[in-house]
């Protein structure tokens, strides 16, 4: 953008700001009633916190209770039933000094889809669901408020020979699910989520509705693994839908300490990356009594989905993974779309339809954090992992090891923004659990899982320590409410996305100059030398006057 044309949004910004100043969330739901072309009438889908519904429409997409008591509520709720409702609520956020926070399934780790410290609005995408399967294609349209359980539903409902490479649990919106990268049984042979988008829809700051090619491939990389929430509010996705055999082989194989479970995944860190791309096998390491003597003990869950038959994979683990001692009663063949319910219920013969329901039931508190495995972790490092375990804040904790390899080892980490490609050996998914509510025993769960992630720093990657962003963590670092040095958001940004992070902030500042779309962990835009100083300014006379603040980072 020329600086004149910009200095003309910051008037604009500014003239908006002096006559706003006194505004209040009423006249932002004014303005969304107003908007000239609104293709049906949005006030039906406008929640404010006197709305008798407002809890409930609030509370039904809240994945972590940690956040359902947050003091940071938004002011309204926007439930859109089309687009037009979309840019209704971009444009009047705007001009009433409000935040958007967008939300698809409500599995932020954090929260950030519906809890903020400054006023704002949740977009809950709940009524765009739509979901076009096109099986002569391989493609599919899947609208951003519907969940992986719905998209995996609908695919088997017109094949069964075809899948899509997403996540575990059925709950997890696509929208946000996809834009952050998005990993599964199917990772090792077809790659990410983001990896199979082939076009999308999102809604940019100036509202304007933009697909592939009117958004161009710079922005079209960014929304596939930086966070679609950094840019606009992504609408829906077009996928490349890959092929699956008509049945797979699922087990899963537990082993304790007593059973030599240190020594068996001590050899799955040599092989499990290296085993046929076709082969899944994580680990779910967690504290249970011993059926031997009731004493606690760790048991690892070897939890694998293989694609093809049993008759195939014995022979293949005898030769690779001996050690295992998998044998043909541990395995069930099954259809791709039953072995989807299978990992994420524990349980076969559910009916399909179980892929439909959007929350579950008894949620626990959770916090997690994550970690890249570039070298295989010696015993000694294990067993000492084994033993934070056995502390009391661990009881309902697993710690769970998902191997890399096959198609992830073949992408370049410059292809999408997601880059944890080749040289990973596994990614490390550390999660804590408890019931007990208030927040002093908050605090003693998270305080426990910092420690495991403290003691984990000589095993992990390092110069960045890498985090997935799709388990967003906080504590890895946060940008300030106004200004942010690249330095600063680097601390986080380059654990996410590591040489991507300044591409992510280039394209940002093209599409979003004035950092709109924002939160804790948001891309903020990265202006040229030449032109930050003057900026900067700007954004701090906005703040003097309300405005947004505008958070710009130099090269």
């Amino acid at each position: 953008m020329p600086l004149s044309s910009y200095l003309t949004v910051v008037a604009i910004a500014l003239l908006f700001s002096f006559t706003s100043s006194a505004h209040t969330h009423e006249n932002f739901i004014q303005c969304l009633y107003n908007y000239p072309h609104n293709a049906t009438s949005i006030s039906k889908v406008v929640y404010t916190q006197t709305n008798y519904s407002y809890s409930s429409i609030l509370d039904y997409s809240i994945q972590n209770p940690r956040f359902s008591n947050a003091n940071s509520k938004p002011l309204v709720i926007v439930t859109p039933l089309d687009v037009s409702h979309i840019q209704a609520t971009i444009i009047c956020s705007q001009r009433h000094d409000m935040q958007i926070r967008t939300r698809s399934g409500g599995h932020d780790y954090e929260g950030l889809s519906y809890v903020a410290k400054v006023p704002f609005v949740v977009v809950d995408l709940i009524n765009l669901r739509e979901i076009k399967v096109n099986v002569e294609n391989n493609t599919a349209w899947v609208q951003a408020g519907a969940t992986i359980g719905e998209l995996y539903y609908r695919i088997s409902e017109k094949s069964t020979t075809l899948g899509f490479p997403a996540g575990v649990w059925p709950t997890v919106g696509t929208g946000g699910h996809f834009s952050s990268g998005g990993y599964g049984f199917l990772m090792r042979k077809h790659g990410l989520a983001a990896d199979n988008v082939i076009d999308a829809h999102i809604i940019d700051v100036k509202g304007n509705l933009l697909d592939r090619e009117a958004m161009g491939e710079d922005l079209f990389w960014a929304i596939r693994g930086g966070g679609g929430a950094s840019f606009g509010v992504i609408v829906a996705w077009k996928l490349k839908l890959v092929p699956v055999p008509s049945n797979v082989t699922v087990f899963k194989v537990p082993r304790t300490l007593e059973q030599n479970a240190t020594e068996i995944i001590h050899k799955w860190q040599l092989v499990a990356n290296k085993l046929d791309d076709g082969l899944m096998i994580r680990i779910n390491v967690r504290r249970v009594n011993s059926s031997q003597n009731g004493k606690p003990t760790i048991q690892a869950i070897f939890e694998s989905m293989y694609l093809g038959g049993v008759g195939q994979l014995i022979p293949l683990m005898q030769k690779s993974f001996p050690e295992l001692g998998l044998v043909r009663e541990d395995c069930t063949e099954m259809s791709w779309i039953d072995s989807v319910l299978y990992i994420a219920r524990s349980t076969s013969g559910q009916p399909r339809e179980a892929l439909l329901n959007r929350t579950g039931s008894g949620l626990p508190f959770f916090k997690g954090k994550t970690d890249y495995v570039r070298d295989p972790i010696p015993d000694v490092g294990l067993q000492r992992l084994w033993s934070l375990l056995f502390e009391d804040e661990a009881q309902a904790a697993f710690i769970q090891f998902t191997p890399y390899g096959g198609r992830m080892d073949e992408i370049s980490e410059s292809e999408i923004p997601f880059p944890h490609r080749s040289g990973n050996i596994f990614h490390i998914h550390h999660l804590v659990r408890w019931q007990e509510e208030g927040d002093e025993a908050a605090q003693r769960h998270i305080n426990w899982i910092r420690r495991v992630y403290s003691y984990m720093e000589p095993y992990v990657s390092k110069s960045p320590r890498a985090a997935y962003l799709n388990y967003r963590d906080l504590d890895i670092g946060v940008n300030n409410d106004g200004y942010t040095s690249y330095s600063q958001a680097s601390i986080w940004g380059l654990k996410y996305f590591k040489n991507n992070f300044k591409k992510l902030a280039r394209v940002k500042a093209k599409f979003d100059p004035l950092n709109f779309f924002r939160n804790e962990q948001s891309i903020p835009p990265l202006k040229s030398k030449g032109r930050n100083k003057q900026i900067k300014i700007l954004g701090a006379v906005n703040v003097r006057h309300g405005f947004s603040a505008v958070t710009t980072v130099t090269a």
